[in-house]
């Protein structure tokens, strides 16, 4: 089995993915896994394949020599189909479709998408996959829209299934030196390629007012945890903590963590406010309330999802999202038993991604593999 996607150390949202999906084919099938990586040297150190890629210095010759021995190829999941890199992001897929290999895109997000040739291109390749499951249903909408008849299944992130593991036992020292206040976890999100209306200058005010707001509402320290430690997740939270007017109660989180680790990590929180979708899904795997700053489709389907009411960045203001947060954090106990309940559907959607790589695994690549849960749907 093959795998490519946004793997190499950049996002660990990305990496939750990665090793949600390998997880969960192992405890199916015997495998043996590639992964088609950004940098080879960081998925090599996570231990979670037999071979590793650097797909992005090979020619398309190279990574046919990789390609055409796999039984299955997987592209996904997370949100890689958008205009700057759907080229890029399609070049494997095209490929195993090419040479036979059956193929599935996996739990993927979309947009944004308005270039011309990149969405005939999406339109093409998609046609000949031979399953097709989406995290949301904006997802879907986009590629129908775009014209894709083949058929699309949504499902859920592959991250819902991940599994906590254990912090550094200085990592932990140094939260419970902090004494006893309230812990709130915050997540920014920088502007670019796959978030183009994003205003950094805005919503740096707003987090920093929220972050402001809490320490003073609930006697809190605020954690900034950056999910693109290589990349501007740190040197933002670092720009929200220079507008707060009590920064000597906020922090970055500095730790190298895996995705499991960062998973516990959330577990500490009393309350998180983020941006990131992962952060999102990481906190309400772990039970911990939140308020999101929804400046995506992705977010906004998600909390719609969870239950979770919150307009879109562009509709807000730091007065409504503090309103939001003290609204939220009086209902702490309800949220997170809301949460709970729905969390085993969402579970039980993540899971068919698995089921339907693995038919795709054992050959069975012309049979109709359309999700129960979908079929009423279809039929009504």
């Amino acid at each position: 089995m093959g795998i490519s996607g946004s793997y190499g150390g950049l996002n660990l949202g990305d990496e939750a993915i990665l090793q949600s999906i390998i997880a969960q084919l192992r405890t199916s099938v015997d495998i043996e896994c590639t992964v088609f990586s950004r940098n080879a040297k960081d998925t090599t150190a996570r231990n979670i394949a037999e071979h590793v890629v650097e797909v992005r210095n090979l020619t398309k010759v190279e990574i046919t020599d990789h390609i055409r021995p796999l039984d299955l190829f997987i592209l996904g999941g997370g949100g890689i189909f958008f205009d700057k890199e759907v080229d890029i992001f399609l070049r494997e897929l095209e490929i195993a479709q090419q040479h036979d290999v059956a193929s599935m895109v996996y739990a993927v997000g979309a947009g944004p998408l308005y270039n011309d040739n990149s969405r005939k291109r999406v339109k093409e390749i998609l046609n000949d996959t031979d399953v097709i499951t989406v995290r949301d249903r904006e997802a879907k909408k986009i590629f129908e829209a775009i014209g894709v008849n083949n058929q699309i299944m949504v499902t859920a992130d592959p991250a819902f299934l991940l599994m906590p593991e254990p912090l550094p036992e200085n990592e932990l020292k140094l939260i419970d030196a902090k004494g006893s206040r309230p812990l709130i976890g915050l997540s920014v999100r920088e502007p670019g390629p796959a978030a183009p209306d994003i205003d950094p200058n805005f919503y740096h005010a707003v987090l920093a007012n929220a972050a402001d707001f809490v320490i003073s509402r609930l006697d809190a320290d605020v954690m900034f945890v950056p999910m693109e430690r290589e990349l501007y997740d740190t040197q933002h939270s670092h720009a929200v903590i220079s507008k707060m007017l009590q920064p000597s109660h906020a922090w970055v989180a500095k730790g190298e963590y895996t995705p499991g680790q960062l998973l516990t990590l959330i577990n500490q929180f009393t309350f998180t406010i983020g941006m990131r979708l992962h952060f999102l899904i990481f906190s309400a795997l772990q039970g911990v309330p939140f308020v999101a700053l929804p400046y995506a489709p992705k977010v906004s389907g998600l909390l719609d999802e969870l239950h979770v009411p919150m307009p879109p960045l562009s509709c807000v203001d730091s007065g409504l999202v503090n309103a939001y947060i003290d609204k939220a954090w009086d209902n702490r106990l309800s949220i997170k038993i809301d949460i709970e309940k729905i969390l085993p559907h969402l579970k039980q959607l993540t899971s068919e991604n698995n089921r339907l790589a693995v038919d795709l695994l054992r050959g069975n690549r012309s049979e109709s593999i359309l999700l129960p849960e979908r079929k009423v749907e279809q039929e009504n």
